[in-house]
């Protein structure tokens, strides 16, 4: 399936199949952070706490003058009416050729293939940087769904990080 990249208003666009990832760029993940829904209609009324979470780290990064355009979070969208399902988004930019991604399903939106596609968009994106060689990702080792999605979109567990495993992904998903 195809992917297909564009800008609104300065934010990164990813749309593929029935998925739109949408970027947050700091000010409006400043409103996420603070569990607010912001411009989003969530189908869970605000958005989860892994979500705000990973729209804090894009603040903190903002403020500590190390944020880049395009390696933060990104809001998780169904393309047909675009509510607002989750978030999946970079750790961080780029270094030595490596990401690590995280994502977070509202409880409603889970058990139908979103984290799955929004994983592989977002990976079949960063490998098709010229600075990314490898996409990493974590799971607590009891966390089954998660570890389905980064199997689904082709990771290979690899050592692993203290109590975390560990997965990377080197070639973009089909």
């Amino acid at each position: 399936m195809t992917l297909h990249a564009s800008h609104d208003g300065g934010s990164l666009v990813l749309t593929q199949g029935r998925l739109v990832l949408r970027e947050q760029l700091p000010e409006a993940a400043a409103v996420l952070a603070e569990g607010k829904p912001g411009d989003f209609t969530w189908i869970d009324g605000v958005p989860g706490d892994g979500t705000s979470s990973a729209a804090t780290m894009t603040v903190v990064s903002a403020s500590a003058g190390v944020y880049r355009p395009g390696w933060g979070l990104f809001v998780i969208q169904r393309a047909d009416d675009l509510t607002a399902l989750g978030g999946v988004g970079f750790h961080g930019p780029p270094d030595r050729g490596a990401v690590e991604i995280g994502y977070d399903l509202s409880p409603s939106a889970r058990g139908r293939g979103w984290a799955t596609e929004a994983a592989r968009a977002l990976c079949q994106w960063a490998l098709g940087q010229p600075d990314v060689m490898v996409v990493l990702a974590t799971t607590e080792p009891g966390n089954a769904a998660s570890q389905a999605v980064l199997a689904r979109v082709g990771f290979t567990r690899v050592a692993d990080r203290g109590e975390l495993w560990a997965y990377e992904l080197t070639a973009p998903p089909g």
